[in-house]
């Protein structure tokens, strides 16, 4: 028999029932002729009522433990967002380290303090002549009026033909070279300016190896004014030779990056004060800077702001350090260190109070005199009219001198 479906399945399920009804007719007189046997009667089953109910008592347990500790952990937030409870603010203290701090505070103190200084000088050439040339410093700010204390080398040492300073804010302002001293390599320069931020100055005599240092200064140029660098102090007491036979006394040395442009600017301490002003640094090495002590630059400093003006007291002599003079000479001094006079000069100081040629100065003061450089530097702590004792070595004999500066 043939069959034509509109659904292609449809065939397939009649042949599969006709099989089916075909295979129930047979296994029915099968079953005639070979009854089943009677099926046993079911053995009753054990009692699993204590499974069941230890099972139903643990869970009941732990049901109820999940319940309680969802119930703590959940309901005081679930009624602090419907408004019903106030929870407090939980106990988190953050203690951030000091020198991740430090510097910023160090910034923001310091940085309307210091200034960038450009000039143009006038130098000789042996092909073209004269021509001008123009620099890059930087300096900072020690009193509100306008004066401004930087390195003499930035000015030129005073062979300056054009000064001028850029402010925090952007004000460009003409300036004055009204004071330098190679020797020491400082300088103070003057804009007619007023209301202007003054850095804090600290105290040198106190510091240790191993302090934080922050320089502050113009590297390079002015693309990258007032660049922060720090460090640390890297030593005390330095002394390094700066070209022409000149040496640079009782430095600090310090492992912040300090390059060209930075001269003049800031040392500073984690207060935000001015420990030193920042003059050399050695190209050979990293990490190899150099500052002048802020208390070198103090009694400078006071006076311009005090008197406007500084005047600076004289000894009268013609000096050479005791090294050098035995070196020129092969003489050999009883002193091991200190300045040997040469010659006085009449009517000054040491001519009026018996200082000779011949003698070793060896101290001034409370301090020790080593070089010319240390006389020199020890000279500016003292303003006209001071008195001070000045302790000479004359025919190997030590003697102390008391003297009106």
């Amino acid at each position: 028999m043939n069959f034509y479906y509109d659904d292609p399945n449809e065939g397939d399920q009649r042949q599969q029932q006709e099989v089916i009804e075909n295979t129930t007719r047979f296994s029915q007189e099968e079953l005639r002729q070979y009854p089943p046997k009677p099926p046993r009667e079911p053995k009753a089953p054990k009692s699993s009522k204590p499974k069941y109910f230890l099972v139903a008592l643990l869970a009941a347990i732990l049901s109820s433990a999940l319940t309680l500790t969802a119930t703590y952990i959940y309901l005081p937030e679930i009624l602090q967002q419907r408004g019903m409870l106030n929870l407090p603010a939980p106990n988190i203290v953050i203690e951030p380290q000091h020198d991740l701090t430090v510097y910023a505070a160090v910034a923001e103190k310091a940085m309307p303090s210091v200034v960038g200084i450009t000039t143009i000088t006038l130098e000789r050439d042996v092909f073209f002549g004269t021509r001008r040339a123009s620099g890059l410093g930087t300096g900072v700010i020690v009193d509100e009026r306008g004066y401004i204390l930087t390195n003499s080398h930035v000015v030129g040492d005073g062979n300056v033909e054009e000064v001028m300073v850029l402010f925090h804010d952007g004000e460009r302002l003409p300036a004055e070279v009204l004071w330098n001293e190679k020797t020491l390599d400082l300088a103070i320069i003057k804009v007619e300016g007023s209301n202007l931020v003054p850095a804090e100055l600290g105290d040198s005599d106190d510091l240790r190896v191993g302090e934080i240092a922050i320089a502050i200064g113009n590297p390079l140029g002015l693309n990258f004014e007032r660049t922060l660098t720090q460090g640390v102090i890297s030593g005390l007491n330095r002394s390094i030779p700066v070209g022409q036979g000149q040496t640079i006394e009782d430095l600090i040395q310090t492992d912040a990056s300090i390059n060209p442009g930075n001269s003049g600017g800031p040392l500073l301490n984690t207060q935000g004060q001015v420990i030193g002003i920042n003059t050399a640094k050695i190209q050979s090495g990293e990490g190899l800077g150099f500052s002048i002590p802020i208390n070198t630059a103090k009694p400078i400093v006071d006076q311009f702001i005090e008197k406007g003006e500084f005047t600076r007291v004289v000894l009268g002599i013609t000096g050479v350090n005791v090294d050098v003079f035995e070196g020129y000479t092969g003489m050999k001094l009883k002193a091991e260190a200190g300045v040997y006079v040469g010659e006085v000069q009449a009517d000054s100081v040491a001519e009026n109070y018996d200082i000779r040629p011949g003698d070793v100065i060896v101290g001034i003061g409370d301090s020790k005199v080593e070089t010319m450089g240390h006389l020199i530097r020890e000279l500016y702590r003292y303003r006209p009219g001071d008195t001070t004792p000045i302790h000479i070595i004359r025919n190997e004999r030590e003697i102390t001198v008391e003297v009106e500066l």
